[in-house]
């Protein structure tokens, strides 16, 4: 009787890891995916902005750069939840805001500080 009790605890608990290990490999699967996608597409812009020159260029290879990480973290959040989705936050908020001193730097003097200053205020800097 002890012997049967043993291998249907057996039997119930290897199930369970078997579930377990295939409920795991979709969000593992999903994240290669979004990411490939991500890198495609971080491809792509950045040859949308070979042909552009100076600060232009230097503006569209920072936003093709934050888009970009805006969907790892956003692809790192989908796979492990709400603490990623903190990061993912925080990863979002960095890439735009280094899209945004890049605007500036095609200004000059005052108005580059006050573009500046703004940048800073709006993403917590």
């Amino acid at each position: 009787m002890k012997k049967i009790i043993a291998t249907m605890i057996f039997g119930a608990a290897a199930i369970g890891m078997q579930g377990a290990a295939l409920a795991a490999d979709p969000a593992a699967t999903q994240y290669k995916a979004d990411k490939s996608k991500a890198d495609a597409d971080y491809k792509a812009a950045k040859k949308k902005c070979s042909p552009m020159k100076g600060n232009d260029k230097d503006v569209c290879e920072k936003q093709a750069k934050a888009d970009h990480e805006s969907a790892i973290a956003d692809a790192k959040a989908k796979r492990k939840g709400v603490e990623a989705d903190k990061d993912a936050q925080k990863d979002k908020n960095d890439a735009n805001y280094d899209v945004a001193k890049e605007k500036c730097d095609a200004m000059s003097g005052e108005a580059k500080d006050k573009c500046v200053a703004n940048a800073k205020s709006k993403y917590g800097k």
